[in-house]
């Protein structure tokens, strides 16, 4: 349980438990204050998830610092750590980053104490550290709100005071925000980022007196319905976020960061110690992320499409009707899928998403109906379980039973969001199961299979989930399965290539399909890295 303080108990020290509430209290604020902060989300894109983004992003830090309870007795610096830790993990969005880095910088300096004075100190380091995280700082945002909180209580004193001048410094530089972008004041808004972070300094107010701090504005005057608001400049800006966890030395960052900050915009990059969270706007996806492979490792790769959320949200704000969820292995998978309109998850070599993540990108969809193709038959009870879970907040979810990739593109291909629900699940569950898939996959050892013993090294064709053919040449092997799939009929040939494979065996397997069935038509796609070697559907 969270600490629970008496109305009128006040701390002089952020011990573990403090820290432990101010994180339990700041999840139930922003989860009140939510569909509010959504509400005047108009920088830097107007698509109304800014409060749903800092939800999620403290969510994940309440949950890493209840893990530690659950392990042990922690001490303060053991509780501010995993909360940092936590929200870099978890963060979404641009505010929802920027969110982390303040938390991360805040927890290197209360790991060495809890009063005023070390407070006043953590809002300092966290507010320098947020600006130093994004490449174009803007004022009237969130970094604004931050640097005047810090500003407010830079003379130190008691836990208390500190608290309360850091709350009442933000929450003056918010009502300021409106005059600082032109974007604000055509809307008759402040900053949803900087609302959000006012919220979070109330609640650690809170903490530290038991009394709840006066509630910070959504405008200078009354607010303006979004559905009045004028649009925004930013409607011809780039079309993806792409957001992914990074394991990378801090010269591979910088390097990234020149990269890309020439591709797009927004671009925000926290983190250290070989752990980064990535966010960027763009208009190529695949090259931000192909970005992030040749920097190190990223995991957890997030893209959304604006243009389907904007159309929905534009003025008004609201959920669109319907969206596709869309497990793809391969970041040229997800780009893919990200421009028919979905919602992706990456899946990651022998690595399946969690259920938090397929539930995550169901709400990222911010649909009242989604459409879900986990595309892998081990994923089918977890992503039964994220359905529920989201069918339990009131959005409409219809699972399609995909087994592979191939499956989720042929359903894609069908899916049209202005015919009713109920049809267009059923087109797309018709041609997800008209389509007959195959994979190629080279044995790590030797085993034994259906289509008999396989040595390491040996290039498997696999039919449906089960080894129909071994081999020794990738090539050869795919010539074999594609044969034995045409046997039974096919009008439509679908090529899977991943990163790595032969660069003549797409344009080899194309022409061998036109040579031997006249009939059939050939597309091939590019996963990019993370994904078989090819992937075949036959429909």
């Amino acid at each position: 349980m969270s600490r629970a303080l008496h109305p009128f108990e006040e701390l002089v020290e952020l011990d573990a438990e403090a820290v432990r509430s101010w994180c339990a209290r700041t999840l139930d604020a922003l989860g009140r204050e939510r569909e509010e902060i959504d509400a005047i989300n108009v920088y830097p894109v107007a698509d109304g998830d800014t409060g749903t983004n800092l939800y999620l992003t403290a969510e994940a830090a309440h949950q890493a610092v209840e893990a530690v309870f659950a392990a042990s007795a922690p001490d303060t610096a053991e509780t501010v750590r995993a909360m940092a830790h936590g929200a870099l993990l978890g963060a979404r969005g641009n505010s929802g980053t920027i969110l982390s880095q303040l938390l991360r910088g805040m927890a290197g300096v209360l790991a060495g104490g809890g009063d005023g004075d070390h407070l006043a100190r953590a809002l300092a380091e966290a507010a320098s550290a947020a600006r130093r995280a994004v490449a174009h700082p803007v004022e009237g945002t969130i970094l604004t709100v931050a640097a005047a909180a810090a500003t407010a209580c830079a003379g130190g004193g008691g836990l208390v005071e500190v608290a309360g001048n850091a709350h009442e410094g933000a929450r003056r530089a918010l009502e300021a925000t409106s005059g600082q972008l032109d974007v604000l004041a055509r809307a008759g808004v402040v900053d949803a980022g900087g609302r959000g972070l006012v919220t979070v300094l109330g609640t650690l107010l809170e903490t530290v007196t038991g009394q709840s701090p006066p509630p910070a504005g959504t405008a200078p005057a009354a607010p303006t319905p979004r559905e009045q608001c004028p649009p925004t400049d930013d409607a011809d800006g780039p079309a993806y976020e792409v957001i992914y966890l990074l394991e990378a030395d801090d010269a591979a960052v910088e390097l990234l960061r020149g990269r890309l900050d020439a591709l797009g915009e927004s671009l925000v990059v926290v983190g250290g110690d070989g752990l980064w969270n990535v966010h960027v706007h763009v208009d190529d996806a695949g090259a931000a992320v192909e970005a992030g492979v040749e920097a190190g490792r990223p995991h957890r790769i997030r893209i959304t499409h604006f243009a389907a959320e904007a159309t929905a949200t534009a003025g008004r704000g609201e959920r669109a009707q319907r969206a596709v969820v869309a497990v793809v292995p391969g970041e040229g998978l997800a780009g893919l899928c990200a421009e028919a309109g979905a919602t992706t998850v990456r899946t990651r070599p022998g690595e399946q998403p969690a259920g938090d993540e397929l539930l995550d990108a169901i709400r990222r969809a911010h649909a009242r109906e989604v459409v879900l193709l986990p595309n892998d038959t081990d994923l089918r009870q977890t992503a039964t379980a994220a359905a529920e879970r989201a069918r339990a907040e009131g959005i409409r979810v219809a699972l399609i039973p995909t087994r592979a990739a191939v499956q989720g593109i042929a359903a894609l291909a069908v899916h049209e969001p202005d015919r009713r629900f109920d049809e267009d699940v059923v087109a797309m569950t018709a041609a997800a199961g008209a389509t007959r898939y195959a994979e190629l996959a080279v044995a790590e050892r030797q085993s034994f299979t259906s289509a008999g013993v396989c040595q390491a090294g040996d290039v498997l064709g696999l039919i449906e989930g089960d080894v129909a053919v071994i081999g020794e040449d990738l090539t050869e092997t795919a010539r074999t399965v594609l044969d034995r799939m045409l046997s039974a009929g096919g009008e439509l040939v679908t090529l899977v290539v991943a990163d790595g494979t032969p660069p003549a065996l797409a344009t080899d397997l194309e022409a061998h399909v036109r040579r031997g069935y006249l009939a059939v038509d050939t597309t091939t796609y590019h996963a990019g890295a993370g994904a078989p070697p090819l992937l075949i559907g036959v429909e």
